[in-house]
């Protein structure tokens, strides 16, 4: 008898404690779950996923990183399951995933690659991040000043002035100079070169030009007493706002991933993650080095 009373005893304490521990996987408690975390082989890439990877072990996860991955290879890693997250930009996703018209207004962008990637994938985006990664042209502040130029519009009103340092791609790509041609007007350059993307702010510190094109999160452009993103104020590129998508299969299972995440996406801007990059590429700090310190500062704000 006493056996048996132990036994029914023993066989409610464990199902009591199977119930609770599918409760709390099922309400997003992150005790034992493992997610696995993927990037791109880009420096803003790691640093961000790097993020991701701190504020959900310090909530709880076991994380597994799987970094580096080529850019053409990541969405079928996440589909397949290779990977749970990664950092993306809406407008990668828009136009080179989904192979979706050009949008230019960034909740738009945002609105519809939530919807598609979630019938087409099973794949969810959480909250965009204010950084945005866009293409952009840059000028130096001195010319900035001299000629009073902080838009694109003033930049092509003001083109015979100025020495534009130009890459091969941009002249051609339909998305470059032909677009900025449509929406501003032609650009009559005082003097046009082409050179290597790598020597850019190179050729811009030796006073060879005075425009170059750029991405707006560069590290060096952290430095504005050199240079200044112009302003494209008609809007003629598309938004890359940096966000995580996960597995809904994942994120149904452990909703805290999406209230952490959430909370660090809120925290980056263009200007911060400019400021990371720069301690990579510019300073060359270790890109681990600088997300734990980012993290560290940010760390308050995103306990679940």
């Amino acid at each position: 008898m006493k056996k048996t009373i132990r036994s029914a005893i023993s066989l409610l304490l464990t199902a009591a404690t199977v119930f609770t521990l599918g409760a709390c996987t099922k309400n997003g408690n992150s005790s034992g779950t493992t997610v696995t975390i993927g990037s791109k082989d880009s420096t803003e890439n790691l640093l961000v996923a790097e993020v991701y990877a701190l504020a959900l072990k310090d909530n709880g996860f076991h994380v597994n990183r799987k970094f580096k991955i080529n850019s053409t290879l990541i969405h079928s890693a996440l589909t397949s399951g290779q990977i749970d997250l990664y950092p993306e930009y809406t407008s990668t996703g828009l136009l080179a995933v989904l192979k979706l018209p050009l949008i230019t207004d960034p909740q738009n962008v945002y609105n519809t690659v939530k919807v598609d990637y979630l019938k087409q994938f099973n794949l969810v985006w959480l909250n965009y991040s204010p950084a945005n990664d866009s293409q952009c042209l840059v000028i130096t502040q001195a010319a900035s000043a001299k000629y009073n130029i902080r838009t694109i519009s003033d930049l092509q009103k003001g083109a015979s002035q100025i020495r534009f340092a130009s890459q091969d791609p941009f002249d051609q790509r339909s998305d470059g100079m032909p677009a900025l041609t449509v929406a501003y007007g032609p650009f009559h350059f005082k003097s046009e070169q082409t050179y290597d993307n790598g020597l850019k702010y190179q050729i811009l510190a030796n006073d060879k030009a005075d425009v170059t094109v750029a991405y707006a999160t560069e590290g060096q452009l952290s430095d504005t007493s050199k240079f200044l993103v112009l302003e494209d104020d008609k809007h003629v590129w598309p938004p890359y706002n940096l966000a995580p998508v996960v597995r809904k299969q994942v994120l149904d299972k452990n909703a805290k991933i999406a209230t952490v995440l959430n909370k660090v996406s809120a925290l980056i801007n263009t200007k911060t993650m400019t400021q990371l990059n720069a301690k990579v590429d510019v300073n060359k700090q270790n890109y681990e080095d600088v997300a734990k310190t980012f993290y560290d500062s940010i760390k308050s704000k995103v306990h679940a």
